[in-house]
């Protein structure tokens, strides 16, 4: 969900440049072209993915879900010429099926997760997100939520807090970490970023902080990602969204990080071949594919949008398409 930094007190517009829109929406229009076609939008943000599906087929109808009620509010402002035909739900994307059955929707032709946290959570200094700045250490995507970073900090056991920064962060002083939090943690609870950046800053060696990029960068995202159950949330979220789309409906997901992205191509990967054995000369009935690949791997953005957008840097897109009713391939 990355995009650029704009001022807090700016529209949504104006401080969202959505991430790889153009191919986004190529992807999607033979799908959102169709009569009374429907787009869930799961990670709906400041709406600039779902302005643009809007603007440009008039006959569609748009679900966006958020957790956050800050994104909600604005994207609501920012879609508002197209009240008629939106339906915006604070909503986990793991709430996907309960979405739908509230809304009375059996199936929908199209589905976009644009994941990560969103410029509205990186902008806004107070939720934690950011270690450039010091604040409270929070990162909850939705602030209702009962847990934060700081809890993580404060209560995990040192073999917990090593796991969350090893699997979640990829950091490789995972241990060496987690055991210095523990330690500091017993002189004086933490509260604020600015300690633990400093902590990571004197725990990290030298060597490494000069070749791997910022110290706190690994383990802050450990800490979001863990906060927000980003990637068991995902996990439930993907076989929802794949079983609820009509044939024909199609899928984009965009990732920023390693992790979403092999949990998107496992998914798809799983959906997009034959359970027939392979033993057997012809497709036995209901075992062929349900889904095929649209993307050659994972799409990267080009330089230039990267150089207007340096949160593109990162991102992995892979999109699918239903090319058989469920359980009938």
């Amino acid at each position: 969900m990355a995009d650029q930094r704009h001022d807090q007190g700016a529209s949504a517009r104006d401080r969202h440049v959505p991430v790889l829109l153009d191919r986004t929406l190529e992807l999607l229009a033979p799908v959102l072209s169709r009569d009374g076609a429907v787009v869930v939008d799961a990670t709906l943000g400041m709406g600039g993915h779902s302005e643009a599906m809007l603007a440009a087929h008039s006959g569609l109808t748009l679900v966006g879900l958020d957790r956050d009620p800050e994104a909600l509010r604005l994207a609501g402002a920012r879609l508002a010429p197209y009240a008629s035909r939106i339906h915006l739900v604070h909503a986990v994307y793991d709430q996907w099926a309960e979405v739908l059955a509230e809304l009375g929707l059996s199936e929908v032709d199209g589905a976009l997760f644009d994941l990560g946290v969103s410029s509205l959570q990186l902008d806004e200094t107070g939720r934690g997100f950011a270690y450039a700045h010091d604040a409270p250490l929070d990162m909850r995507m939705d602030p209702g939520a009962p847990r934060t970073a700081a809890d993580v900090l404060n209560t995990y056991p040192a073999d917990e807090l090593a796991r969350v920064l090893r699997t979640y962060g990829e950091e490789k002083f995972a241990t060496k970490i987690a055991a210095a939090i523990v330690r500091e943690r017993k002189k004086e609870p933490f509260t604020n970023s600015a300690r633990l950046v400093q902590l990571l800053y004197d725990t990290v060696p030298a060597a490494s902080r000069r070749t791997g990029g910022h110290p706190a960068k690994r383990t802050f995202q450990a800490l979001r990602i863990e906060v927000n159950a980003e990637l068991d949330v995902l996990e439930s979220a993907l076989p929802a969204a794949l079983d609820s789309l009509a044939v024909g409906g199609r899928i984009v997901v965009l990732s920023y990080h390693s992790l979403e992205d092999r949990m998107v191509k496992r998914a798809f990967a799983e959906r997009s071949k034959s359970r027939t054995p392979v033993d057997l000369p012809v497709e036995l009935p209901g075992h062929g594919p349900e889904f095929r690949l649209l993307t050659r791997g994972a799409e990267l953005a080009g330089e230039q949008e990267i150089e207007a957008n340096p949160r593109a840097a990162s991102v992995r897109l892979r999109a699918a398409e239903r090319i058989s009713p469920r359980g009938n391939a």
